[in-house]
């Protein structure tokens, strides 16, 4: 029943949220909705030993072989509660933040959670399409009607790439599900049972991996984002960055390496070696960026990439690390993002060269900002360090030379972040932040709840790895 609530509140409130006209309460109702989603996520945790509370089978389409099968294991169970979390949080950032038509803007929010929450917790395949789907296409209107001057040429791009993905991935599941034996099945139990031939595996482990590498986004097919991320405004973009990006990091664990272990295992150098190039890559763009979302976007980019190539060293320890730092990850990005659009919304630009000497002005926005960088830069005793220090041991395990040139992008990560903090906080006072002031309560009160978290798990970080440990071993012998 758990899973089937974290679908449904969110899709009924955001069919409400499109009736309400005035903005405060268009604000208050997806908050409240978004709240409620985050109590009943919690329960999921506390429930997470009970298998009738976690799962759900319904009959969908039984002539087809597909039901409306929902599960959650561990990693479900965390990606949930990070949807929850990033949902409330981002409700509260930007209650001051007007928006054209809120009614609209927010249930689009809200079924874009809806949609989050049914990828994550789908264990049949046509059902996991269906969200799939569904989490996209209020993303495409959200981005495509609110945000910069240029959101329809980059959400355009955007629509292009995961339209290609999403139809690759749809025939790729047709021809699995054709696969099954005699009755034909979608569930995710019966494509794991499938016995491929290696040319089989081969052709269909990219159709796949494509669809998921969009998503994530990998490079090369990574350039659709940071035009994205620029355009959207920013509680879009912060729905894209901090938990959508995770779809494809997910699906991957979940429906494309134990479906496809020799394709896995046979192109895991190449996969590993493209994620690589893109950290760098993405780390030296990010040095050059002068707009503060362009290098949060460029950041993301690399730090997808590690948990991407840890994935494919296939070691239990780099997995551990994806699980932990998939959460984690989210948390810090979501704060980063909160900074920038707290910088936009009071001083009307994103550019780092006109900036400066922010400090002396908002010095609470300060410090909470260069807690962000620093769990960014994965400093020890910040959320982030736990999973960097796993996948990297999981990529060593792998392959010497590929973690050596993966821990020189987290040199130049650690480069761009602190170059950033520094053209924007300190330095003299520029004409630009000379009437800037803290930030509203609302968005200090969230930065600190974030602040908590990344300390909290920084230093225990146990409760995290508990809950997924089990899902690791599971996917790993599939």
């Amino acid at each position: 029943m758990i899973p089937l609530l974290l679908i449904i509140v969110p899709l009924i409130g955001g069919i409400i949220s499109f009736l309400l006209k005035e903005d405060k309460a268009a604000k208050s109702w997806s908050l409240l909705i978004a709240l409620i989603t985050l109590a009943i996520s919690f329960s999921g945790i506390y429930f997470f030993n009970n298998t009738d509370a976690l799962t759900l089978q319904l009959p969908w389409m039984p002539a087809l072989g597909t039901s409306f099968d929902l599960q959650m294991d561990g990693m479900s169970s965390m990606l949930t509660l990070l949807t929850a979390i990033g949902f409330s949080v981002i409700f509260v950032a930007v209650y001051r933040n007007a928006y054209v038509k809120p009614g609209n803007f927010f249930a689009g929010m809200l079924l874009t959670q809806a949609g989050l929450m049914g990828v994550f917790v789908a264990a049949d395949a046509l059902v996991f399409y269906f969200f799939w789907e569904l989490a996209l296409i209020p993303a495409y209107f959200l981005a495509s009607n609110w945000g910069g001057e240029k959101r329809i040429a980059a959400t355009f791009k955007f629509f292009v790439y995961t339209f290609v993905g999403s139809l690759l991935m749809l025939i790729g599941i047709f021809y699995l599900y054709f696969q099954t034996p005699g009755n034909h099945l979608f569930a995710i139990e019966a494509f794991y049972q499938l016995h491929l031939s290696i040319h089989q595996q081969y052709v269909f482990f990219w159709l796949f991996f494509i669809a998921f590498a969009i998503k994530m986004p990998l490079f090369p097919l990574h350039t659709w984002q940071p035009d994205a991320y620029e355009q959207a405004t920013t509680g879009v973009t912060m729905v894209l960055s901090a938990i959508m990006v995770k779809m494809g990091v997910y699906a991957t664990i979940r429906w494309l390496v134990p479906v496809f272990p020799v394709a896995t295992t046979h192109f895991a150098n190449f996969i590993i070696i493209l994620s690589v190039i893109g950290m760098l890559y993405a780390s030296l763009i990010a040095i050059r960026q002068d707009d503060f979302k362009r290098v949060i976007a460029y950041s993301s980019i690399a730090h997808i990439g590690l948990m991407c190539a840890a994935i494919f060293a296939q070691k239990e320890a780099g997995w551990n690390g994806v699980m932990v730092q998939m959460f984690n990850h989210g948390i810090v990005v979501l704060g980063l993002w909160i900074v920038a659009d707290v910088i936009e919304q009071q001083l009307g630009t994103r550019k780092l060269s006109a900036l400066g000497g922010l400090a002396q002005k908002a010095p609470e926005l300060a410090i909470l900002f260069v807690v962000m960088a620093l769990a960014n830069v994965a400093l020890p005793l910040t959320n982030s360090f736990i999973g960097e220090f796993l996948m990297f041991n999981g990529l060593f395990q792998y392959n010497v030379v590929m973690a050596i040139f993966a821990l020189i992008a987290i040199i130049l990560t650690a480069v761009y972040t602190l170059n950033t903090v520094q053209k924007i906080f300190y330095g003299e006072v520029v004409l630009t932040t000379t009437n800037a002031v803290d930030a509203g309560l609302n968005v200090r009160l969230i930065l600190w709840i974030l602040v908590v978290v990344i300390f909290f798990f920084g230093i225990y970080p146990e409760p995290m790895i508990h809950l997924t440990h089990d899902t690791v071993k599971a996917l790993l012998v599939k």
